[in-house]
């Protein structure tokens, strides 16, 4: 329509125009905003003023992800009157672009020139403090809304949640501000879910207030199913995870890609293989972390060779296995004792350079020969490997050599590991159990002797057993 209008001869006014830059946002559209902009230039309506225009160019450079963030910067700038909407528009682009220090800037600056921030500003900035940990700024953020009235807001009590959450602040903290909203919507109750199920210690009250949410008429969308299902996740219960699966089908929810991993996790977490290996058949679309989270799950319930085998299908179907696919993969064959596949998976992997390997596949690989008793194998790749080692990785070689009698080479390896970390008590408890098995009590007796004057005590383990109620 807006098209026929300019072929009939017809000249918007800059609102029409803004609103129809709007459109192009919403539907991605960026070559059809720039020709609109060169369109606004030939008529001479940049000339009019029109804040509303410019506010709408500045939101569509800056979100179409167009990689000329420049343009946005440069209309900001020629702009002769900014108001709130326009330095909103920047700070949620700039934040949308991860350029945190300019959102942050253009923050300060708006107040600098006396215009103040309203609700959509701050719920524009909370995520970036939110992002970066910045508590200190998202406490400001907090006080100037509470200040100007700000805080009963929806949107800004969700977003608040989440900044104090990400940030590690009390969940007591997380709480008090959803009890003392006085509007409660579905999004304030999938955040306070939210908050409680990224804390083992609070998946039970992640469960309490999702009960608590449908007693008072509030039906749970995607991203409160998503919550619930990794707080059952944190509380390894799975007969939690049946009843919200069950409602899941009940309820007509969208049984998405998310959704669809996060019950395979649950599954897989909880002990079900059973379960996990049908929600996984059952996922008409899958991505890496649907397969590395099957793939580790067979390995984990000791199933390495059906592990391999998903992961030889994955490629067979043109996936490419990340990372963390191939972590998965590997620690299957390290768990089941599967040495020549996972010597043959890693040796292909960094011949063909395709996957990153990290120090986790390369502790998992080392792993893997020193159990074997390949011992000299093993040093052989912590000495070529382009990463410094981990401190598990000199503690695992030592107990693959203590393992198969390579006392000389174990007590080698625990006097560096004892240099690289002098105040760490299990170095000195893993030197002294290396004295033991060669039978040098005088050694044992000097390292206890040691670790007493230093003041290092090796911290016990421990076991929890949970009840689960029944009924």
């Amino acid at each position: 329509m807006f098209k026929e209008m300019y072929a009939r001869g017809f000249v918007a006014k800059p609102e029409l125009i803004a609103s129809i830059l709007s459109t192009c946002v919403k539907v991605g559209d960026f070559w059809l905003g720039r020709e609109i902009h060169g369109l606004v230039v030939v008529n001479g309506l940049m000339e009019e003023e029109s804040v509303f225009l410019s506010t709408a160019l500045v939101d569509l450079y800056l979100r179409c992800q167009c990689h000329d963030s420049l343009m946005a910067f440069r209309v900001f700038e020629r702009m002769g009157e900014r108001n709130e909407v326009s330095w909103t528009a920047m700070i949620s682009g700039c934040v949308a672009n991860q350029n945190y220090d300019i959102a942050l800037d253009c923050f300060r600056a708006m107040q600098s020139e006396g215009i103040k921030p309203n609700r959509v500003t701050l719920v524009a900035m909370l995520p970036f403090c939110t992002e970066l940990g910045f508590l200190r700024s998202g406490k400001e953020i907090h006080g100037y809304a509470i200040r100007h009235g700000f805080d009963s807001d929806v949107c800004i009590s969700s977003a608040l949640m989440q900044m104090y959450c990400s940030c590690g602040e009390s969940l007591h903290t997380i709480k008090l501000i959803f009890e003392r909203s006085t509007t409660k919507d579905v999004v304030m109750w999938s955040s306070i879910i939210s908050c409680f199920a990224k804390s083992e210690d609070a998946a039970e009250e992640a469960m309490k207030h999702f009960h608590q949410m449908q007693i008072e008429g509030f039906q749970p969308n995607n991203v409160t199913t998503l919550a619930v299902i990794s707080a059952c996740t944190g509380l390894r219960s799975v007969s939690h995870g049946r009843g919200i699966h069950g409602r899941i089908v009940k309820s007509g929810l969208v049984f998405d890609l998310f959704i669809g991993n996060s019950l395979l996790n649950m599954y897989a977490k909880c002990g079900c293989l059973t379960d996990s290996s049908k929600i996984f058949e059952e996922m008409s679309v899958r991505d890496n972390f649907s397969w590395s989270t099957i793939i580790s799950a067979y390995g984990l319930h000791g199933y390495g060779k059906e592990a391999l085998q998903l992961f030889l299908e994955m490629q067979e179907r043109g996936e490419e296995p990340d990372s963390v696919t191939f972590l998965a993969v590997l620690s299957a064959c390290n768990h089941v004792g599967l040495v020549e596949e996972g010597k043959n998976l890693f040796d292909k992997a960094a011949r063909d350079n395709k996957i990153p390997l990290s120090v986790a596949h390369y502790a998992c690989h080392i792993d893997l020969l020193g159990r074997a008793g390949e011992v000299e194998r093993a040093c052989e790749v912590v000495s070529t490997m382009p990463m410094k080692p981990s401190m598990n990785i000199w503690s695992s070689l030592v107990s693959a050599c203590k393992l198969h009698e390579r006392l000389e080479v174990a007590e080698t390896l625990a006097h560096r590991l004892v240099k690289l970390e002098p105040e760490n008590a299990a170095n000195y408890a893993l030197l002294s159990m290396v004295y033991a098995e060669s039978s040098n009590w005088l050694g044992v007796e000097q390292v206890r002797n040691y670790m007493s004057v230093k003041g290092l005590r090796k911290s016990h383990g421990y076991s929890r057993v949970e009840l689960q109620k029944q009924g």
